[in-house]
């Protein structure tokens, strides 16, 4: 079996979600990969959070003309081709980016071909998943957070995480002043917390929006909220950083769904930067390196969960490693895939199961596709 074609689409997603009486738009800018063998099967993928014009530019013009005419079940092959051919001193970015589209593809493909959802072939490990919803996002004001809260926990969700920071350094040009957006934060997560009651698990994600500093403030303010863990709380994931903050406070911190190389994983935990590792599929390499993440992970015995969204790519790590963690239903990203995707499961009282069929286990809605590619893209809704 041979790759014969890649295809990647850069499309821009609507999603409306309605809160109190007011409904909220937004889009989502995915890139989605096709690859199709030789002999008809079709294998997808994806990435986003990122330029999905530049990434379809890459894999198109770049991506494809290298790896056409390789045998698709030599996923180990074909990363470490497409790594010396973008990445060679350990860059990241965009390449990554493609490369973890193509990766994801590529498996789907190997499921197809041996007759297996891809969570068995990564180990099988366990036929369903934990997820947490992603619902506090900074344009829901306390009444809408608390509507939300109650309708998702309504569904069987008992686990929630929202964003803090406001991307505050990103907006220093203003100026605004960041104390008076993190001490909004700490209102707004009273009210999470008060809405989901004490046995609830709140999360919190600053985005990598925070310095040091300001970080280690909301976190010391926020400790008497029984926090699960703090996402991304500084800039660039620093590592050291991070550690320094971990030493300072009590609630567990989180990170690593932006990364896009394996050697940043390292120096996390070489550092003991963080309680809980997040790699993505999506973004880090695909399959192929967040395998290998998990292991590292497992060695230093901390955990990984999902951060950055796209829980039906990443249930199927954590379904298959015998250290995975929980999933990220983020409400936005699972309403654009569910416009571009067929067949993909439902959580029932916060788990969702494996699927049973080959491969990723849904399919791609060619049609609806082609509908959104003729829309205008854009940079699309952040995580």
């Amino acid at each position: 079996m041979k790759i014969a074609e890649i295809k990647a689409t850069a499309v821009n997603v609507p999603a409306e979600f309605n809160s109190c009486g007011k409904p909220r738009k937004a889009t989502l800018g995915i890139c989605v990969v096709e690859v199709t063998t030789d002999d008809g099967l079709v294998g997808v993928g994806m990435t986003a959070i990122t330029e999905e014009e530049v990434i379809a530019f890459t894999i198109n013009n770049i991506v494809a003309p290298a790896i056409i005419g390789e045998d698709p079940i030599c996923t180990d092959r074909i990363w470490n081709k497409l790594y010396w051919l973008m990445t060679p001193r350990g860059q990241s970015g965009y390449a990554c980016h493609a490369i973890a589209a193509v990766d994801i593809a590529l498996w789907d493909i190997k499921g197809q071909a041996l007759g297996q959802p891809v969570w068995k072939l990564l180990g099988g490990a366990r036929d369903k998943v934990a997820t947490y919803a992603t619902i506090g996002f900074d344009f829901f004001d306390n009444d809408q957070l608390a509507d939300v809260a109650r309708t998702w926990q309504a569904e069987g969700f008992n686990k929630f995480k929202m964003v803090v920071g406001h991307n505050a350094l990103k907006r220093r040009d203003e100026p605004r002043p960041i104390l008076d957006a993190l001490r909004n934060d700490i209102r707004r997560v009273e009210t999470l917390r008060e809405t989901v009651g004490k046995d609830a698990e709140v999360f919190i994600d600053a985005n990598c929006n925070l310095d040091p500093y300001h970080a280690a403030w909301l976190a010391e303010r926020l400790e008497g909220y029984d926090i699960s863990f703090f996402e991304e709380p500084i800039i660039g994931n620093d590592p050291q950083q991070l550690k320094q903050l971990r030493a300072r406070t009590r609630i567990p911190l989180a990170g690593g769904q932006n990364e896009g190389q394996s050697s940043k994983f390292k120096q996390l935990l070489l550092n003991e930067s963080l309680d809980i590792l997040q790699p993505n599929v999506a973004i880090t390499g695909g399959y192929t390196q967040c395998a290998r993440i998990a292991g590292m992970a497992e060695a230093f015995n901390t955990g990984i969960d999902n951060g950055g969204a796209w829980p039906f790519h990443n249930l199927h790590l954590h379904a298959g490693v015998r250290n995975g963690g929980m999933v990220e239903y983020h409400i936005f990203a699972v309403k654009c895939l569910e416009q571009i995707f067929d067949g993909l499961p439902k959580p029932e009282n916060g788990l969702i199961h494996a699927p049973s069929n080959p491969g990723l286990g849904f399919t791609l809605n060619k049609d609806a596709l082609k509908e959104l590619a003729r829309m205008p893209t854009s940079r699309g809704l952040g995580k």
